[in-house]
């Protein structure tokens, strides 16, 4: 065997032991990818959907088949065993999966008021439980924001003065009301917490 037969053989060997290291490590790579957004997806999915109404069993599950925008946070609610993926806008797939940040309001992490709306027969069941002194959690990637209910209260569908902005760090979330109401909702079921 020449010089240049060797060489090519070894040229060989390496360039397919570089392609199979390659492939193995791109494999490994997707995989641990696939597991991550898996670990994700059961520390968030909700322990406990026996308080949701059927349709919203049946949208949560639907929803989760659909190609989403990532979350941009996550919202705990102690107390009612609620954790929450937040997504950005109040759009059917992000309310059926989650809870949804109010457009218009200001960006969690941000000072000021930030609107937070959920379905009051799936992920916000649970705020009719909530009273003075309970404590809220809001991660997002750069910070974890811990909030206390200040307020409860119901209003209009059109009141819209709860999303004001608010001189200090506040968290507003919205639900329909009654709670159990069976068609379009008349109102509103408001929480307002502030930043402790």
């Amino acid at each position: 065997m020449t010089g240049w037969q060797r060489l090519e053989r070894f040229s060989w060997i390496v360039g397919v032991s570089l392609l199979a290291a390659w492939a193995g490590l791109r494999g490994l790579s997707t995989w641990a990818s696939a597991r991550a957004v898996e670990e994700f997806e059961q520390r968030l999915a909700p322990s406990d959907m026996s308080q949701w109404s059927d349709s919203r069993r049946h949208h949560y599950e639907e929803s989760l088949g659909q190609a989403s925008a990532p979350a941009i946070g996550v919202l705990t609610i102690p107390k009612v065993g609620l954790k929450a993926p937040l997504f950005e806008g109040t759009g059917d797939l992000a309310l059926d999966r989650g809870v949804g940040h109010i457009d218009g309001t200001t960006a969690p992490g941000e000072s000021g008021n930030v609107g937070i709306a959920g379905h009051r027969d799936g992920f916000f069941r649970g705020l009719k439980d909530l009273g003075i002194g309970d404590v809220i959690v809001l991660k997002t990637v750069g910070e974890t924001a811990t909030y206390v209910v200040a307020e409860t209260r119901v209003v209009a569908p059109e009141d819209v003065s709860v999303l004001a902005s608010t001189p200090v760090p506040s968290l507003t979330l919205v639900t329909c009301f009654p709670f159990y109401h069976v068609g379009p909702a008349p109102q509103r079921y408001i929480v307002r917490a502030v930043r402790r």
